[in-house]
C-alpha cells in the first residue's frame, strides 16, 4: 500500500504521479480550447507538438530519477491529452481528493487508477457533484490549506474558473484544523495575460519561508496581502504581467532547497540561487503555451 504524505509544497519529494505527452493527439480546434493561451497558440499556429513536449517531460523526469524520486506514469490514451496530472486529483496529508474536472477529462483519472488501487480506499475521496476543485488551485503550507477560487456571480460562464465555493467549503470540511484561506482570483475568456487559471499561475511557495507571486492575479487586493504578511514581503519574488503569463509561479520543489524551473527563466533562476536553492533548469517551453507548466504537470503522493 502506499502511504500518503503531503503537507507543503516543498518537502523532500519520494513518490509523484508525473503526466505524459505520448499519444497527445491533434491540434484541438479552437471551438476545443480549455484555456485562452492555448487558443491563442491555435490561432497562430504555434501549438506545441507531440514529440517536443515529450522531450521536455522526459527532461523533467530525469530530474525525478536523479534524486531517486519514485515515478508513476498514467496509462497511455491513445489520442488525449494526459499532461496535466495535477488537475486530476491531490493529496493532502495521508487523503487523496478526486477532482471533479471537466467531465470530458474523467478518462485521465482512470488512467491512474493502478495508483489508486494501491491507496487504502478509506484514504480516497471524491467530493459532491456541486463541489468543483482541481489540484492547481489547492497550496499545502503547513497548517495552511491555500485555495484559488473565483467568486463572481458569471462563475458559470469561465470556462476558466476551475475552483468554486463549494470546493473551499468541502475542504474546510474535510480537514476542520486546517486554516483553509480562499483567495478570489482574476479570470479571463480571452487574455491569458489576465488570466489566473489557477491559484499556482500567480503564487507557489519554495522552500521554508519564501514565495513567487503576482500581485495582479488576485482580485482583492486584501488577498495579496494576507500573503505578504504571512510570508513577509522580502521573501516574495514578485513577478511581472508578462513573467505570469510564460507560468514563472509554476517551478516545482523536489525538495526545501531543490527547485525544477523553466531554463528561460532568468530572473528568477537568479533569485533563487542567490537564495540558496539549487536550480534543475530544464526546456519547458513549449508545454507552456497550454497554460500549464511543471506544477501542473505533477501529482506529489509522497513527500518526507
Amino acid at each position: 500500500m502506499l502511504q500518503l504524505n503531503v503537507k507543503n509544497e516543498t518537502s523532500r519529494l519520494r513518490a509523484v504521479v508525473l503526466g505524459s505527452a505520448v499519444h497527445n493527439g491533434p491540434t484541438p480546434t479552437i471551438e476545443e480550447a480549455y484555456d485562452p493561451k492555448s487558443l491563442e497558440h491555435i490561432k497562430a499556429g504555434t501549438y506545441p507538438v507531440e514529440k517536443d513536449m515529450v522531450a521536455e517531460m522526459d527532461a523533467f523526469n530525469a530530474v525525478f530519477q536523479k534524486y531517486d524520486v519514485t515515478v508513476y506514469r498514467p496509462e497511455m490514451i491513445e489520442n488525449y491529452n494526459q499532461i496535466f496530472a495535477r488537475d486530476i486529483g491531490f493529496v493532502i496529508d495521508d487523503v487523496f481528493v478526486k477532482s471533479n474536472i471537466l467531465p470530458d477529462r474523467e478518462r485521465e483519472l482512470d488512467a491512474i487508477q493502478y495508483v489508486i488501487d494501491q491507496i487504502d480506499p478509506v484514504k480516497v475521496v471524491r467530493p459532491p457533484e456541486e463541489v468543483h476543485i482541481e489540484g492547481g488551485d489547492v497550496m499545502l503550507w503547513n497548517n495552511h490549506i491555500f485555495i484559488g477560487t473565483y467568486k463572481g456571480s458569471d462563475y458559470k460562464d469561465y470556462i476558466t474558473a476551475r475552483t468554486n465555493m463549494h470546493g473551499v467549503n468541502y475542504i474546510k470540511e474535510l480537514f476542520p484544523n486546517k486554516i483553509v484561506k480562499e483567495f478570489d482570483l482574476v479570470k479571463s475568456k480571452l487574455e491569458a495575460r489576465d488570466n489566473a487559471l489557477h491559484l499556482d499561475c500567480c503564487f507557489q511557495p519554495v522552500g521554508k519561508d519564501k514565495g513567487i507571486i503576482y500581485k495582479r492575479g488576485f482580485r482583492e487586493e486584501a488577498d495579496y496581502l494576507y500573503l505578504v504578511n504571512l510570508f513577509g514581503k522580502e521573501n516574495l519574488f514578485h513577478i511581472e504581467r508578462n513573467e505570469m503569463y510564460n507560468m514563472f509561479s509554476n517551478v516545482f520543489s523536489i525538495d526545501e532547497n531543490i527547485v525544477v524551473s523553466e531554463k528561460n527563466f532568468t530572473r528568477l533562476n537568479n533569485w533563487l540561487r542567490a537564495n540558496g536553492f539549487t536550480v534543475e533548469e530544464i526546456p519547458y517551453a513549449e508545454i507552456a503555451k497550454q497554460e500549464g507548466l511543471l506544477r501542473c504537470s505533477t501529482l506529489p503522493l509522497i513527500r518526507d
